[in-house]
């Protein structure tokens, strides 16, 4: 680890002095991560854990087969933790390995001293600020304390592979892990964020996000119209597409791209990332004082506003199902067995019977 003291940024940015990883962590992340901050004894439990899966090993590995930054081996790259860190008030800067791999990636490792690992995929893929963007993203994991996540995820998914023939015990871990990769994907989404504040450079870090879906030929893509993809696939389809949505989301540890861009767009354009660039946010000295009810009242109000916006048709059910509507069980017949909404028998489509019913709808 590295001392952040003599560092300054290689650009102007706005530092944010005591700034407390709550002012970037969405409601659902911050509420359990304050939780689980206040448990007696989790820290105890979570180096138990991470026992388990050898913490010690890992980084012997990286430092045996990655390379090692460092003012000789990519000093650009070691700069930008550097930068990252400083601007996010981080005393000990994670050291930053990269690895020979082809496939786009970074991820953050270790509980006690974490450290920063990113492909040469991902290194050639991306231009400087978008490096920074990724860069500070993977200092908002070390921040947080997001490798509980990871380190819990792997030892969950171990054990559910050795006791899969037991129908009842399987099902168990199943359901924690699924639950703990949506816990990740709003992870994910907080770190965008720290990302964010790290570069403070918007364009750069939806640039980031577009090349992990499209590659490295930025001239081919367009930001605006990343984002209204990003829109067509929120609002696409019927209910069949919101279910399929859905069931290709559980598996995943990371929200999809366009969904990922669409939502840092929105926090950067919200009061919240205003009033931290004002200096307006959670210092670390009242980490203590934060209330977990009030926590998880953000998240389920956040979970409720997201339903009330959103223009997925699954949403839209639930919506009705919370209104107590009628109508419900005639969508989801209609849409799954390619009937005509609101015909009587014997009517012929689009009559009087389906433009009642649709006026009736709204």
């Amino acid at each position: 680890m590295t001392d952040t003291t003599a560092n300054t940024p290689s650009r102007r940015r706005r530092r944010f002095p005591e700034i407390s990883t709550r002012a970037w962590e969405h409601p659902a992340d911050r509420s359990a991560l304050v939780a689980l901050r206040k448990l007696s004894g989790f820290d105890d439990i979570l180096k138990k854990l991470a026992g388990l899966v050898s913490e010690r090993a890992i980084r012997l590995m990286f430092l045996a087969t990655a390379v090692k930054t460092s003012e000789r081996q990519f000093p650009e790259l070691y700069d930008m933790v550097r930068d990252a860190a400083y601007v996010l008030d981080l005393e000990q800067v994670p050291d930053l390995y990269v690895t020979q791999d082809p496939t786009v990636n970074a991820f953050t490792i270790g509980i006690d001293t974490p450290i920063i690992v990113i492909t040469s995929g991902l290194v050639e893929l991306l231009d400087e600020e978008e490096l920074r963007s990724v860069i500070g993203h993977e200092v908002g994991h070390a921040m947080s304390g997001h490798a509980v996540y990871r380190t819990m995820l792997m030892i969950l998914t171990n054990i559910a592979a050795r006791i899969a023939w037991v129908p009842l015990g399987n099902l168990a871990i199943t359901a924690v892990i699924t639950a703990l990769k949506e816990w990740f994907r709003k992870a994910e989404l907080s770190s965008d964020r720290a990302g964010l504040l790290a570069g403070q450079d918007l364009q750069a870090s939806m640039r980031a996000l577009m090349k992990l879906a499209g590659g490295h030929n930025l001239a081919e893509m367009n930001v605006d119209a990343f984002l209204e993809q990003a829109e067509e696939y929120e609002k696409a389809g019927d209910l069949r597409d919101g279910v399929l949505k859905l069931l290709q989301l559980l598996p995943q540890t990371h929200p999809f791209a366009v969904v990922r861009v669409a939502q840092l767009k929105k926090w950067a354009e919200s009061d919240e990332y205003r009033s931290i660039q004002a200096g307006a946010y959670p210092r670390r000295t009242d980490d203590r004082d934060t209330s977990v009810g009030e926590q998880w009242k953000a998240a389920a109000e956040h979970y409720s506003t997201s339903v009330k916006e959103s223009k997925d048709p699954l949403m839209g059910l639930l919506r009705d199902v919370a209104g107590g509507a009628a109508t419900v069980g005639g969508k989801l017949r209609d849409t799954f067995t390619g009937g005509t909404r609101g015909s009587s028998p014997g009517a012929p489509a689009g009559g009087p019977s389906d433009r009642a019913s649709e006026r009736t709808d709204g």
